[in-house]
C-alpha cells in the first residue's frame, strides 16, 4: 500500500502501477519458492543438524532462483516472457525489465529472511517478526515520502522501496536468527530430520503447490490484459488486492500457529482459528461500505476519482476472499503437520483451474467490469481451494479415527 499511495502519485499512474504489477507478478512466482524455506524450517529443523541441512537446501533454492531470475532480467528471454505470457503492451516493457532487475536482489534478501524467520518460529521469539516489520515499514514510508517530495516517480521507485524494506527486515531476522542457532543443541537424538534428501521430500510438494498457486496472479493479469482499459483494470485490481491483503496479512500466520502448537493443543489452535477467522472480513466490510475506504484510496493512497470508484468495486468482491483464507491457512498448516503436503497440489490445482475458467468466461462476456474480473475470480479460486481442503482432510480424519477405533477394540 505504501508502494501504491507512491506510485499513484507519479504521472500516468495507470501506467506506472501496471508495469509494477506486471514485474511483481513474476518475482511472486520466483519469491515464492524462497518464502517456502520459512515453512520447512520451522517444520523440520530443531538442532544444528538439521538447519545445516536446511541451509544446504535454502542455498540450492537461491542460487536456481537467481540464475533464473537473471536470466529473464539480462535476455531477451524477459521481453517475450513480458509480452506473450503477460500479454504487455511493448511500451511497458522497458519499465517492466527495469523493475524486475531490481526485484532479484529482493528474491536474494526474501530467502535469506524467510530461513532465520523459521528459526526464530522455533523458538517461539516472534515478536522478532514483528520488530522487523516494523522498522522495515517505517524505512518504506519514509522513503516514499523521499519519492514523492522530489517528484522522481516511475515503475523502478515501487522496487527501490521495496527492496529497501526487504532488506532490513532481512538484517534483523538474520541477527536474530544466528543468535538463537548458536543457542540450539548439537544433535536432538529424538530430532530424525538430518539429511538434506528428508527435507526435499516435504519441501518439493511445497514447491509444486506454490508453482501453481503463484501462476493464479499472472493470469489474472493476462486475462485483465484482455479487458476495455487495460491499464485501469491492472490498477484498481492491484490495489484493491493490495488493501485486502494487508488485512490478511495479520492473520496469514495461522499455518504458523498449527505448526507450533496444534500437536499438543488441537482444540485450543481450532478455537483460535474460529476466533479470528471472520475478523478480517468484518474490518474489510467496515472499509468498503462506509465512506473510510473511498478517503482512505483517494486522500492516502492518493488516486483519482475514476481508480477510486473502480477500486472499491474490486474490494467489495474480495470479502469472499476474506472470508476463506484464514481457513485455508489452517488447513494447510495442518496438512504440514501431518506430512500431507502433497494434497497441496491437488487443493491449489483445483483453485488455479476455477481461477483460469472464471477468467475466460468474464473476460468474454463482461470485458468491461474490468479489475472487478480479477476479483472475482480470484475469490471463487480460493473458495474452491478451500472445499477440496475440507473435504480430503475430512477423509483423512475420518481413516485416522475408524484405524486408532479399530486398534482399541483388536488392544
Amino acid at each position: 500500500m505504501i508502494i501504491n499511495g507512491t506510485l499513484t502519485r507519479g504521472e500516468n499512474p495507470e501506467v506506472i502501477i501496471a508495469s509494477y504489477v506486471i514485474a511483481m507478478s513474476l518475482f511472486g512466482i520466483t519469491e515464492r519458492l524462497g518464502v517456502l524455506l520459512r515453512n520447512a524450517c520451522s517444520a523440520l529443523v530443531r538442532d544444528k543438524v538439521s538447519f545445516k541441512a536446511m541451509t544446504i537446501v535454502g542455498a540450492y533454492v537461491l542460487t536456481a532462483l537467481m540464475v533464473v531470475s537473471g536470466t529473464i532480467a539480462y535476455t531477451p528471454i524477459g521481453n517475450w516472457v513480458f509480452t506473450t505470457l503477460f500479454g504487455a503492451n511493448k511500451n511497458m516493457i522497458a519499465q517492466i525489465v527495469d523493475v524486475y532487475q531490481i526485484l532479484i536482489i529482493v528474491t536474494f534478501f526474501s530467502a535469506i529472511r524467510c530461513l532465520f524467520q523459521g528459526v526464530i518460529i522455533i523458538n517461539r521469539q516472534t515478536k522478532w517478526l514483528t520488530i522487523g516489520m516494523v522498522i522495515r515499514l517505517i524505512v518504506m514510508y519514509l522513503l516514499s515520502l523521499v519519492f514523492i517530495n522530489t517528484g522522481h516517480i516511475n515503475a523502478k521507485t515501487g522496487a527501490y522501496i521495496f527492496l529497501a524494506g526487504m532488506m532490513i527486515e532481512s538484517i534483523i531476522s538474520f541477527t536474530e536468527g544466528r543468535i538463537l542457532v548458536k543457542k540450539m543443541v548439537d544433535d536432538d537424538k529424538k530430532h530424525t530430520i538430518t539429511k538434506k534428501s528428508q527435507i526435499f521430500r516435504f519441501y518439493n510438494p511445497l514447491i509444486l503447490s506454490s508453482l501453481i498457486i503463484v501462476m493464479v496472479g499472472p493470469v489474472i493479469n493476462v486475462f485483465l490484459g484482455k479487458t476495455n482499459e487495460i491499464e485501469l483494470a491492472i490498477a484498481s485490481y492491484a490495489i484493491a488486492l493490495s488493501i485486502t491483503q494487508l488485512f490478511l496479512s495479520f492473520f496469514s500466520y495461522t499455518h504458523q500457529i498449527v505448526l507450533t502448537f496444534y500437536k499438543d493443543h488441537p482444540q485450543k489452535v481450532q478455537r483460535f482459528t474460529l476466533l479470528i477467522g471472520f475478523i478480517p472480513t468484518g474490518i474489510l466490510s467496515l472499509f468498503c461500505f462506509t465512506p473510510i475506504g473511498a478517503f482512505f484510496i483517494e486522500h492516502v493512497l492518493g488516486a483519482n476519482e475514476l481508480l477510486v470508484m473502480a477500486s472499491l468495486d474490486s474490494l467489495n468482491i474480495f470479502l469472499l476472499m476474506t472470508l476463506v483464507f484464514p481457513f485455508i491457512d489452517f488447513c494447510n498448516g495442518l496438512l504440514m503437520v501431518r506430512n500431507k503436503t502433497k494434497v497441496m497440489v491437488l487443493s491449489q490445482s483445483a483453485n488455479l483451474l476455477l481461477t483460469f475458467l472464471v477468467l475466460v468466461i468474464t473476460s468474454s462476456i463482461v470485458p468491461y467490469w474490468n479489475g472487478k474480473i480479477g476479483a472475482i475470480a480470484q475469490s471463487i479460486g480460493m473458495l474452491t481451494e478451500l472445499c477440496v481442503l475440507v473435504f480430503i482432510i475430512y477423509r483423512v480424519e475420518k481413516k485416522v479415527c475408524n484405524e486408532n477405533k479399530s486398534k482399541y477394540i483388536n488392544g
